[in-house]
Protein backbone atom coordinates (compact mmCIF):
# COMPACT_ATOMS: atom_id res chain seq x y z
CA UNK A 1 0.00 0.00 0.00
CA UNK A 2 1.14 3.60 -0.97
CA UNK A 3 1.50 6.31 1.89
CA UNK A 4 -1.06 8.83 1.08
CA UNK A 5 0.00 12.03 0.11
CA UNK A 6 0.72 14.85 2.15
CA UNK A 7 -2.55 17.54 1.78
CA UNK A 8 -1.59 21.71 1.77
CA UNK A 9 -4.03 23.88 2.07
CA UNK A 10 -4.18 27.35 1.80
CA UNK A 11 -7.47 29.55 3.48
CA UNK A 12 -8.87 33.11 2.06
CA UNK A 13 -10.18 34.50 5.52
CA UNK A 14 -13.99 33.72 4.22
CA UNK A 15 -16.49 33.40 6.97
CA UNK A 16 -17.61 30.89 4.97
CA UNK A 17 -14.32 28.91 5.26
CA UNK A 18 -14.57 27.57 9.37
CA UNK A 19 -18.51 27.72 9.26
CA UNK A 20 -18.43 24.91 6.45
CA UNK A 21 -15.75 23.62 7.27
CA UNK A 22 -13.29 23.87 3.90
CA UNK A 23 -10.82 25.25 2.43
CA UNK A 24 -9.73 28.16 -0.19
CA UNK A 25 -7.61 25.06 -2.26
CA UNK A 26 -5.57 22.13 -1.59
CA UNK A 27 -2.93 20.96 -3.16
CA UNK A 28 -2.58 17.05 -2.99
CA UNK A 29 0.90 16.05 -5.20
CA UNK A 30 1.02 17.95 -8.30
CA UNK A 31 -2.61 18.68 -8.43
CA UNK A 32 -4.71 21.59 -7.50
CA UNK A 33 -8.56 22.31 -6.61
CA UNK A 34 -9.70 25.88 -5.81
CA UNK A 35 -12.86 25.91 -4.39
CA UNK A 36 -15.87 27.89 -5.69
CA UNK A 37 -14.58 31.28 -5.02
CA UNK A 38 -16.66 34.81 -4.85
CA UNK A 39 -16.14 38.20 -4.82
CA UNK A 40 -16.06 38.99 -1.15
CA UNK A 41 -13.40 40.56 0.84
CA UNK A 42 -13.19 41.46 4.69
CA UNK A 43 -17.25 40.32 4.48
CA UNK A 44 -17.98 42.94 1.89
CA UNK A 45 -19.17 42.09 -1.82
CA UNK A 46 -16.62 43.79 -4.48
CA UNK A 47 -18.19 45.44 -7.16
CA UNK A 48 -21.76 45.03 -6.40
CA UNK A 49 -23.78 45.14 -9.56
CA UNK A 50 -20.43 44.80 -11.89
CA UNK A 51 -19.67 41.06 -12.77
CA UNK A 52 -16.59 42.45 -14.46
CA UNK A 53 -15.10 43.62 -11.32
CA UNK A 54 -16.36 40.59 -9.33
CA UNK A 55 -14.94 38.12 -12.16
CA UNK A 56 -11.66 39.97 -11.61
CA UNK A 57 -11.54 39.91 -8.11
CA UNK A 58 -12.37 36.25 -7.98
CA UNK A 59 -9.33 35.57 -10.58
CA UNK A 60 -6.82 37.51 -8.26
CA UNK A 61 -8.15 35.55 -5.07
CA UNK A 62 -7.14 32.12 -7.15
CA UNK A 63 -4.38 33.46 -8.34
CA UNK A 64 -3.53 34.28 -4.64
CA UNK A 65 -4.69 31.07 -3.56
CA UNK A 66 -2.64 29.27 -6.27
CA UNK A 67 0.51 31.18 -4.86
CA UNK A 68 0.17 30.28 -1.54
CA UNK A 69 0.46 26.42 -2.98
CA UNK A 70 3.33 26.85 -5.73
CA UNK A 71 1.52 27.43 -8.49
CA UNK A 72 0.37 29.89 -11.12
CA UNK A 73 -2.54 30.52 -13.04
CA UNK A 74 -0.42 29.06 -15.87
CA UNK A 75 -0.80 26.01 -14.07
CA UNK A 76 -4.60 26.34 -14.51
CA UNK A 77 -6.16 23.42 -16.84
CA UNK A 78 -9.70 23.97 -16.19
CA UNK A 79 -12.05 26.64 -14.78
CA UNK A 80 -16.40 26.71 -14.06
CA UNK A 81 -17.81 29.56 -13.85
CA UNK A 82 -21.52 29.49 -12.16
CA UNK A 83 -23.66 33.16 -13.03
CA UNK A 84 -27.07 34.31 -12.06
CA UNK A 85 -26.96 36.13 -15.37
CA UNK A 86 -26.07 34.24 -18.44
CA UNK A 87 -26.70 37.29 -20.52
CA UNK A 88 -23.84 39.41 -18.54
CA UNK A 89 -21.51 36.31 -20.07
CA UNK A 90 -19.11 38.57 -22.22
CA UNK A 91 -17.85 40.87 -19.57
CA UNK A 92 -17.36 37.54 -17.26
CA UNK A 93 -15.71 36.59 -20.78
CA UNK A 94 -13.86 39.67 -21.10
CA UNK A 95 -12.23 39.52 -17.19
CA UNK A 96 -11.54 35.75 -17.82
CA UNK A 97 -9.41 36.70 -21.10
CA UNK A 98 -7.20 38.71 -19.30
CA UNK A 99 -6.52 36.71 -16.90
CA UNK A 100 -6.01 33.46 -18.78
CA UNK A 101 -5.49 34.45 -22.67
CA UNK A 102 -2.33 32.15 -23.85
CA UNK A 103 -3.27 30.03 -20.59
CA UNK A 104 -6.13 28.99 -22.41
CA UNK A 105 -7.56 26.26 -20.05
CA UNK A 106 -11.08 24.51 -20.36
CA UNK A 107 -13.89 26.22 -19.06
CA UNK A 108 -16.96 25.80 -18.42
CA UNK A 109 -19.52 28.87 -17.96
CA UNK A 110 -23.17 27.67 -16.64
CA UNK A 111 -26.25 29.96 -15.42
CA UNK A 112 -27.05 29.17 -11.59
CA UNK A 113 -30.46 30.17 -9.99
CA UNK A 114 -28.34 32.01 -7.07
CA UNK A 115 -25.31 32.84 -5.34
CA UNK A 116 -24.67 32.01 -1.29
CA UNK A 117 -25.34 36.08 -1.04
CA UNK A 118 -27.97 37.50 -3.74
CA UNK A 119 -25.46 40.31 -4.57
CA UNK A 120 -22.85 37.57 -6.15
CA UNK A 121 -23.13 37.25 -9.69
CA UNK A 122 -19.99 34.99 -10.51
CA UNK A 123 -18.64 32.02 -8.35
CA UNK A 124 -15.59 30.32 -10.03
CA UNK A 125 -13.83 26.71 -9.28
CA UNK A 126 -10.22 26.26 -10.89
CA UNK A 127 -8.32 23.36 -11.38
CA UNK A 128 -4.57 23.36 -11.67
CA UNK A 129 -1.78 20.46 -12.41
CA UNK A 130 1.72 20.88 -11.62
CA UNK A 131 5.01 19.56 -13.67
CA UNK A 132 5.80 15.85 -12.49
CA UNK A 133 8.12 16.56 -9.53
CA UNK A 134 7.62 19.43 -8.24
CA UNK A 135 7.69 20.00 -4.51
Amino acid sequence: MMPPQERHRAYSGSPWEAKVGYCRAIRIGGRIEVAGTTAMKDGAVVGEGDAYTQTRCILETIREALGTLGAELKDVVRTRMFVTDISLWEEIGRAHGEFFRGIDPVATMVEVRALIDPRLLVEIEAEAVLAEGCP
